[in-house]
């Protein structure tokens, strides 16, 4: 467990998360519950706000919606200054349903819709990130009828492969996103997105991947970026002035990974601002208007959820189930692409790990697993178990598989807690039924 001021257990072994015990939370609000640290959140807005500021100077810190979209999410990213990228109608639309300002709105995706380029133009977002010639095409008869120009990126794929689960992977050639630079089609892509009227190319982006601990990735990326950025003013006479290098920051999941402090994430800032900053002087390079897009990283370990223990199987000499009141309806990720994770019983902290269970959720799924191997004290039926780091693309991806509600999701922060999410009913679960 990664503890820290607003995550720890205290002296009696009980799980506090803002200051709340998790067990009163579960008490209050029901299990499953997805439960979200408001203050590391903003810490964390902060410090990569800050660490970009002071290393680098002309830029932007834009959170990635797809981590987390609410609207709360939103008032909270607002609320530091910072901007947020999009990957759909529906995350723009929750943006603009709490006035979140347009001039910090970035739009992405490689499938945009019609009604998705539209809408977003009707909201006047700063950049759309082209990821498709004909989408190209499209955005510009768009912006022509409209009688508008709208400012774009280009999203290349630099080719740099980050050491991920290859789902996660977004930057290699073979990748649904992006031009890629070795094969020639992103110098194709510069050409014709700069022909078009009504399209204001202003610069590039990238995203290598996530989950992503090893700096030298992000070095690489940014060599490569700076290199193409070169290569076009010196063919074509274009010179850019934005430029987007993502995100993809890795977090704390178990102990095979890394526990940063808030103040450790923002090496990841200073080290793409530094490598920035040495390219743009030995390449000759004008200096461009930075901006990164950190989404798992400022609400990954601010998330944690909270179940209820069920039924028990222990299968001697083989393997003990602990079947919990979620499952792969609320959290996905182990079904996809056996995500890890830490679980502990927020009650028992005084208690030693003495059994070896298998976190199962309550699908009709063999895969159904939420945590493999957990060390836990011996559990019974009504404890509540924390399942850590759950803060992203755990609502995000929540569905309502074999007629499962959604779980609530509450903020905590300074002993206070309050819904940000309403839990599902049944009939919400019905509701477009005919």
């Amino acid at each position: 467990m990664n503890e820290r001021k607003t995550l720890k257990f205290n002296e009696s072994g009980h799980l506090i998360i803002g200051g709340v015990k998790a067990s009163d939370l579960a008490k209050k609000y029901g299990t499953p519950l997805y439960v979200m640290d408001k203050a590391h959140i903003i810490n964390v807005c902060k410090a990569f706000d800050n660490a970009l500021k002071s290393e680098y100077g002309d830029g932007m810190i834009a959170y990635a919606s797809k981590a987390f979209s609410c609207k709360e999410i939103y008032r909270i990213v607002n609320s530091v200054g910072i901007g947020c990228d999009v990957v759909s109608g529906g995350e723009l639309y929750t943006a603009q349903s709490v006035d979140f300002p347009s001039e910090k709105i970035i739009f992405h995706g490689n499938n945009k819709t019609i009604e998705e380029l539209k809408y977003a133009l009707e909201c006047k977002v700063k950049y759309v990130v082209i990821d498709s010639l004909s989408e190209a095409e499209d955005l510009d008869f768009i912006c022509q009828n409209k009688g508008i120009v709208q400012d774009v990126l280009i999203r290349v794929n630099p080719g740099v492969e980050a050491h991920t689960h290859h789902y996660i992977q977004t930057a290699k050639i073979d990748s649904k996103f992006g031009f890629a630079i070795a094969d020639g089609s992103a110098v194709t892509a510069v050409k014709k997105v700069s022909s078009y009227k009504n399209l204001n190319l202003v610069g590039l982006h990238c995203h290598i991947g996530s989950q992503i601990f090893e700096r030298k990735s992000f070095s690489i990326a940014v060599d490569k970026m700076t290199d193409f950025y070169k290569q076009i003013r010196d063919s074509l006479g274009l010179e850019f002035s934005v430029l987007n290098l993502g995100g993809g920051f890795g977090i704390y999941y178990t102990d095979e990974d890394k526990k940063y402090t808030v103040e450790d994430y923002t090496d990841y800032v200073v080290n793409i601002a530094r490598e920035l900053k040495k390219a743009i002087d030995s390449k000759g390079i004008k200096k461009p208007y930075l901006i990164l897009e950190p989404g798992r990283s400022i609400v990954g370990e601010a998330g944690i959820t909270l179940y209820t223990v069920g039924r028990i199987k222990e299968i001697k000499g083989i393997k003990n189930y602990l079947s919990i009141d979620g499952g792969m309806f609320d959290n996905p990720r182990f079904a996809l692409y056996q995500a890890k994770y830490s679980v502990v019983p927020v009650d028992k902290g005084l208690e030693k790990p003495s059994k070896v269970y298998t976190l199962a959720g309550k699908c009709c799924e063999s895969g159904d697993i939420i945590a493999e191997d957990c060390n836990l004290p011996v559990m019974t039926s009504g404890d509540i178990v924390a399942v850590l780091s759950t803060g992203a693309y755990n609502y995000s991806m929540a569905s309502n598989y074999n007629r499962n509600r959604i779980p609530a999701v509450v903020m905590v922060e300074d002993g206070k807690d309050y819904l940000a999410v309403k839990p599902q009913t049944f009939d919400d679960v019905i509701r477009n039924d005919l």
